[in-house]
């Protein structure tokens, strides 16, 4: 099942992609996809649903992140072994956590914003997890339990403002570098979460190209350990890492996107987005 988001920033709707891929509405079925509506039984009674009974959303609106209410947004670094090595890092021994600012979210097309005095603006193709259920200390048997299901992350990031300092927040929370969905595909569709292809174009040439087989740190391995040092609420999205291909990591010269860059990006069976790059036009913003 593919839930999401669509309309007007503030105002999107609950929706649902039928397997012709078309949009249909959830509204008077769902207030929102919210974190409530991840909980395992309140998923069944939606997936009991026929699609074809829901109203079709004849125009083409807007794609809103596919989750309300996002409490936490954590990432995982060099998470993939040529990632690791083309940033000249040691491989890790423990996934390397950080977190992503709530307000870096958007939609999966909407525009990435070059902030103010940015210079090293960079792309990373990711598999967001999404969780379910309240989880705290969970095994890496029953982690999987406790995800609803998965998305498209593109965790971008300024590495200028991420290398001055050992914390990498601030090159990684800007305004809008957390565009998410298109939607949120129940784990029911993704039986094999380490065996999705993984690609990522910046101006129509590849750049990233991976599959999640190559991770480190399993999504189940991922789970459980966060699970340890912070308790995981339903809305929570994981970040788990991104293959090699980034910018920074080109040689012999790093690539860096600038006003009018296009970036494409996709998973196998979790679609698609795309994002131009803007200039920030609001010095008050980030």
């Amino acid at each position: 099942m593919k839930l999401c988001r669509y309309g007007e920033p503030g105002k999107e709707l609950p929706g649902l992609v039928d397997q012709a891929g078309l949009l249909r509405s959830l509204t008077g079925v769902i207030e929102d996809v919210s974190a409530s509506v991840l909980a395992p039984r309140r998923l069944a009674e939606l997936a009991a649903i026929n699609p074809s009974s829901l109203p079709l959303v004849k125009s083409n609106p807007r794609l809103g992140v596919p989750v309300s209410e996002i409490g936490k947004y954590i990432c995982i670094g060099l998470n993939y072994r040529d990632h690791a090595e083309e940033a000249g890092l040691p491989l890790p021994a423990e996934p390397i956590i950080f977190l992503k600012a709530i307000t870096a979210l958007s939609g999966p097309n909407d525009p990435i914003i070059m902030p103010q005095g940015a210079t090293k603006l960079d792309w990373e193709a990711e598999l967001a997890i999404i969780v379910g259920t309240r989880a705290r200390n969970v095994t890496e048997d029953e982690a999987l339990r406790y995800v609803a299901g998965y998305s498209i992350a593109n965790d971008v990031s300024e590495r200028a403002f991420q290398m001055q300092s050992s914390q990498w927040d601030k090159g990684k929370g800007c305004d809008t570098f957390g565009p998410l969905g298109p939607w949120l595909v129940t784990k029911e569709d993704v039986p094999r979460p380490q065996e999705l292809d993984i690609w990522l174009n910046v101006n129509g040439r590849r750049m990233q190209t991976g599959n999640t087989c190559a991770m480190i740190f399993s999504v189940a391995q991922i789970v459980a350990y966060v699970s340890r040092y912070m308790t995981l609420l339903p809305g929570d999205v994981i970040a788990s890492g991104t293959p090699p291909g980034v910018g920074m990591g080109m040689k012999p010269n790093p690539i860096y996107l600038g006003p009018g860059d296009v970036v494409e990006l996709g998973i196998g069976g979790l679609g698609q987005q795309k994002q131009y790059v803007v200039r920030q036009i609001d010095e008050k913003s980030c």
